[in-house]
């Protein structure tokens, strides 16, 4: 599969494979010839991916092949132990959790899960979790602060669910109340927005010490689509949308909501699983570190301060 924006790159791929491809056949080198391809096909990714407009940095944080929570748990920690249920209502496998160790670091992990098909997605809800997963979410995050350790969140969702049985398990009230819960709870805490964290869906487990974005990831109020059918009555202004939302992670980092962008290979994290869960690993690990060094009132003031600091707003 391939984005729009990237139909050269696939291009000149396709004239390496079809180069390869003869040689095989008829037993010519064209190793000359594929060089030269091939320097030419990673100056031009390179250059496709170091200027994408907005809408396209969303289509890169939505690819399907995209590295999800599960991915980075198997390949950044070890002695990975699920729990399930928020113990009142049921078991919501559109955010998953669990214990797991961080090069040697006991640290609870909470992250929103999408499926790679249909019948994983509808079991997952597409990562769009009900009021219980945040339920779950909060039940976990007091089991860490119950045994002093810390909490490490991936945001990767649409949004909350809402629909009627979400709506009827009080989903506003779930969000809301883990927001105030994470506020204060006595760990640290952080998070890593890996795709796409749009609106309370995201926030549900985003209120943390310290928010890492990956570098194609977007984080907003809302989704283009949304924004655009709301102000412009139709999904078609997407494009505007996407570039007044300021969604990136370069825009995030500079209104200091984001505290550090975590780079991605050449081409997207879907190019390259094992390098962006490198990155995203090391990254976590000295982060945590850093916080754990904390005494819990001095955690906590700079918790409140950071959130107290983002926006702006005047007195009359």
């Amino acid at each position: 599969m391939h984005l729009d924006f990237e139909s050269d790159i696939v291009e000149i791929q396709d004239q390496i494979n079809k180069l390869l491809d003869l040689a095989d056949r008829r037993g010519i080198d064209v190793s000359d010839e594929v060089k030269v391809l091939h320097e030419k096909l990673e100056d031009l990714r390179l250059r496709t991916y170091n200027n994408l407009k907005p809408m396209e940095q969303v289509q890169v944080a939505r690819h399907p092949q995209r590295p999800y929570t599960l991915d980075y748990v198997e390949r950044i920690f070890t002695d990975w132990v699920e729990l399930h249920g928020d113990r009142n209502f049921r078991d919501d496998e559109a955010i998953v959790g669990g214990w797991g160790r961080l090069k040697g670091r006991s640290v609870m992990i909470i992250g929103q899960q999408k499926g790679r098909d249909m019948k994983e997605n509808l079991r997952r809800n597409f990562g769009m979790p009900h009021p219980e997963g945040y339920r779950k979410a909060l039940r976990l995050m007091r089991q860490a602060e119950k045994f002093g350790r810390p909490v490490v969140s991936f945001i990767d969702t649409l949004g909350a669910f809402p629909g009627i049985g979400s709506e009827e398990r009080g989903i506003s009230e779930a969000i809301a109340f883990n927001l105030r819960e994470m506020s204060r709870l006595k760990v640290p805490i952080v998070s890593a927005v890996i795709g796409e964290g749009m609106s309370g869906g995201a926030l549900g487990i985003g209120v943390t010490d310290k928010i890492l974005m990956l570098e194609h990831s977007i984080y907003s109020v809302i989704s283009p689509e949304g924004c655009a059918a709301i102000l412009w009555r139709s999904a078609a202004h997407k494009e505007k949308a996407a570039n007044a939302l300021r969604l990136t992670a370069t825009d995030l980092h500079d209104f200091g909501i984001c505290d550090e962008i975590v780079p991605e290979p050449v081409g997207g994290a879907h190019a390259d699983w094992d390098e962006t869960a490198q990155n995203l690993g090391a990254c976590l690990h000295r982060v945590v570190g850093e916080l754990e060094k904390l005494p819990t009132k001095k955690l906590l003031a700079q918790r409140w301060a950071k959130y107290e600091a983002i926006g702006a707003w005047r007195e009359e």
